[in-house]
């Protein structure tokens, strides 16, 4: 909203200074300034309300140090986290843009599934929260609505490189570097496919051997890829917040690579030397990836060991929802595996657990363990490191597959 009113300054009044609201740069300061202010300020306040609504977490004996200690902490700050990106988005992204609405539908929709789940927990004394089901309905229900807005909306688009900038000499002698040339913005469901030379890849060829037909229903494809990309991570990052400030800071890292991503897939300049996919507009999505890493950080000031709130499902389910749109949004989803390496060893390690104790149960009458416990993280608690190891150890590897996703644009 600030944006459009210092627009209007700038070309009514020519108002000194508010020309630089047009720099993505400076917005998405501001934003990540405003995000770390308002979840700072609003954190303390909110938590204090539900340290006096007596909504604190119920925790299971799961036989972990200091686990009885963390009884009664306050619950459902993930509130803090969507009014930290919320507010900051609205005051500096531009409303119209296509991947902004799209990403605030997603904070909004999931923050809602989130929050459901964690009232019922607490205000309904039902320890098992919304049932799976209804969460899958969810995150089945946002895969349908951005996959519909990604594949129909003609916002949506991409341009394709007919000529690289060339550098040449003026006739005084001095180097002048071109632009490179594109080509007209146009409706493609191309993806970019990591550690490949040609790489690009479009998901109507997954189908395109059953005829010329089926150019026109790629989305009978694509909005199914969506919809499992969002449950997986979502569900990722569920599983993820375990412990004091793991998924938060996991979050923030990633947040921080994505925002990189969005900006270079954005710039003519920085696509054409980078020999990537030039998306036009998502640009944009800097302001709100930035509002997200300042949710993180700022929420961290209060949820690091020992944690003085938890973000609950609001938070975990609505941080995993907008780094999986926003992965597809900028056509990196095919990184995730890489970028977002915590939460799939996270989710493998449950997968592999529950279906090995099953499977040697059926064979040997009596279930048997790959793990000590799952999900990851509960495995090395079991082991005897303490949680802000674990954490920080988390952290650093997520910092290196973050580095190794930057690697991926020039290594092919």
């Amino acid at each position: 909203m600030l944006y459009y009113l210092f627009e209007y300054l700038n070309q009514a009044y020519d108002l000194p200074g508010a020309g630089v609201f047009q720099y993505i740069t400076f917005r998405a300061a501001a934003a990540l300034i405003s995000s770390l202010i308002i979840c700072l300020l609003f954190g303390k306040s909110l938590i204090g309300l539900l340290q006096r609504k007596q909504v604190g977490e119920s925790i299971r004996d799961l036989g972990l140090e200091g686990q009885s200690e963390k009884a009664g902490t306050p619950t459902m700050g993930g509130l803090i986290i969507l009014l930290g990106i919320l507010v900051p988005t609205l005051l500096f992204a531009k409303l119209e843009n296509i991947y902004i609405l799209m990403l605030l539908i997603t904070t909004v929709w999931m923050g809602a599934v989130g929050f459901l789940d964690d009232y019922i927990k607490v205000f309904r004394k039902n320890k098992k929260g919304l049932p799976g089901k209804f969460k899958v309905v969810g995150q089945v229900g946002l895969g349908i609505i951005v996959g519909g807005m990604l594949y129909f909306n003609d916002g949506v688009t991409i341009k394709n490189r007919e000529a690289t900038a060339q550098v040449y000499e003026t006739a005084e002698g001095q180097r002048v570097q071109s632009l490179p040339v594109y080509g007209e913005a146009e409706k493609s469901l191309k993806t970019t496919i990591p550690f490949v030379k040609n790489n690009e890849f479009d998901y109507s060829s997954l189908i395109s051997w059953m005829g010329d037909w089926t150019k026109d229903y790629g989305w009978f494809l694509f909005i199914p890829i969506v919809i499992f990309i969002i449950t997986a991570v979502s569900n990722g990052a569920n599983l993820t917040d375990g412990i004091d400030g793991l998924a938060t800071g996991t979050s923030a890292i990633i947040g921080i690579a994505l925002g990189i991503f969005a900006y270079v897939s954005g710039s003519i300049i920085f696509a054409d030397y980078l020999n990537i996919m030039y998306i036009p507009n998502t640009g944009e999505l800097v302001i709100f990836i930035a509002a997200f890493v300042g949710a993180c950080i700022g929420f961290l000031w209060y949820n690091t060991h020992p944690a003085q709130v938890f973000m609950g499902d609001t938070g975990s389910l609505t941080l995993g929802g907008i780094i999986a749109v926003f992965a597809i949004a900028i056509r990196k989803e095919l990184l995730i595996p890489i970028i977002c390496g915590i939460f799939l060893v996270e989710n493998l390690s449950v997968i592999i657990q529950v279906s090995y104790f099953k499977r040697t149960k059926k064979k040997y009458g009596e279930g048997r363990r790959i793990f000590l416990m799952s999900p990851l993280h509960h495995h090395y608690q079991k082991k005897g490191f303490h949680e802000s190891k674990i954490v920080t150890r988390f952290w650093i590897v997520g910092i290196f597959l973050a580095v190794l996703s930057f690697v991926t644009l020039k290594l092919r």
